[in-house]
């Protein structure tokens, strides 16, 4: 155990000489969950939409009135023809474009339920659903209060109410920003540690550590304890951020989740350390580490995506990324105040537990 806090103490004072690399893994998560948890946002709202106004009558106006009375939709043009439509999703004026025929107030008094064309541009698909699901929405809601303001509202002998669990008011940052802490810790945490062997060979210190009586597990313990200190606190920092600044819930156990996120954070330092040590120089290290963090983690974790959309040797793949595992883990302990995780668990004591393995094994006793 001596050793081992020898080691640690050595790569503390590597770390303090460095004090800009320091304020660096401490200050950048802060900066990419803020960057990320602002910028990535899949609330639509203020929707443009161009708005063909056929009749013009009192009505129509009243209607239109209605539909772009809330935050979602956004009226950025009024178009005098069809002709118009075309060349404005063309141009990206906007993304629908409400039609009301000629005729519409008439019809409302014979006929409630009068027909409205909703021309969506489908190029972005995601928001061309939410948008048809919205205007779909506020118009059988006008159509239900016209029919009930004339009298002519039929008796129903059911009604489908829908309720949402966990994120009532459906707020993607209570999805995203615990998404994010996985992101940015195993991305933070294996660049940190992927150049610490390789900071040795490059500046020669590696003959002076050879001729100690270190075994390769004690070296590789003794680089890890500093680095977990530091990971420790940014995952403090990030989670701090999350819960205060974008309002995310803590519907569970602060220290269950901190329990979860060491083991995380192992994993993390433990992938760097193996990198480090199968590498001879630190730009190729840092690759490697961004390489082997980000685009996985991001893409096939279920950050973004969810696992059981991908076709099989992708979900296979996402199944040995370790984020897969832990966005499991805080987003059930933060938003659904669940407890207990036992496959997961288990199965990232066991990633960290391998990998640290690795990485005392494939460190080498002797200069090639």
């Amino acid at each position: 155990m001596k050793r081992v806090l020898a080691v640690a103490r050595k790569e503390t004072y590597h770390i303090l000489r460095d004090p800009r690399s320091l304020a660096v893994a401490v200050v950048m998560p802060i900066m990419m969950v803020l960057l990320f948890g602002y910028a990535i946002n899949m609330d639509l709202a203020n929707v443009p939409v161009g708005i063909l106004d056929q009749d013009r009558s009192p009505a129509s106006a009243d209607f239109i009135t209605r539909m772009t009375s809330g935050d979602f939709i956004l009226e950025v043009a009024r178009l005098g023809a069809r002709d118009e439509v075309e060349p404005g999703f063309r141009r990206g004026l906007f993304r629908a474009v409400l039609v009301i025929p000629q005729g519409f107030g008439e019809r409302l008094v014979s006929e409630p339920l009068s027909e409205i064309q909703i021309l969506i541009d489908g190029a972005d698909a995601t928001t061309a659903a939410a948008v048809d699901n919205y205007l779909k929405a506020v118009v059988g809601m006008v159509n239900l209060d016209l029919m009930v303001r004339q009298g002519n509202a039929r008796f129903r002998s059911q009604e489908l109410r829908s309720r949402v669990l966990f994120n009532p008011e459906l707020e993607s940052s209570h999805f995203v920003v615990p998404g994010l802490v996985a992101v940015v810790l195993i991305m933070i945490c294996a660049l940190l540690t992927s150049i610490a062997i390789t900071r040795e060979k490059e500046t020669g210190t590696m003959e002076q550590v050879l001729t100690t009586p270190l075994a390769p597990r004690q070296l590789v313990l003794g680089k890890v304890l500093p680095y977990l200190v530091i990971a420790s606190v940014d995952a403090a920092l990030v989670l701090a951020v999350g819960n205060l600044i974008f309002g995310v819930p803590m519907r569970g156990s602060w220290w269950l989740l901190a329990g979860y996120s060491l083991i995380y954070l192992l994993i993390a330092l433990a992938l760097g350390l193996l990198i480090s040590a199968v590498t001879k120089t630190q730009r190729v290290a840092m690759m490697i580490a961004l390489v082997t963090t980000l685009l996985p983690t991001l893409i096939l974790s279920g950050f973004v995506f969810p696992l059981a959309s991908m076709p099989l040797p992708l979900r296979m793949i996402g199944r040995i990324i370790p984020a897969t595992y832990f966005l499991e883990v805080i987003r059930g302990i933060m938003l659904k105040g669940r407890m207990w995780f036992p496959v997961q668990g288990g199965v990232m004591l066991g990633m960290a537990v391998l990998l640290l393995g690795m990485a005392g094994r494939r460190f080498r006793t002797r200069l090639e």
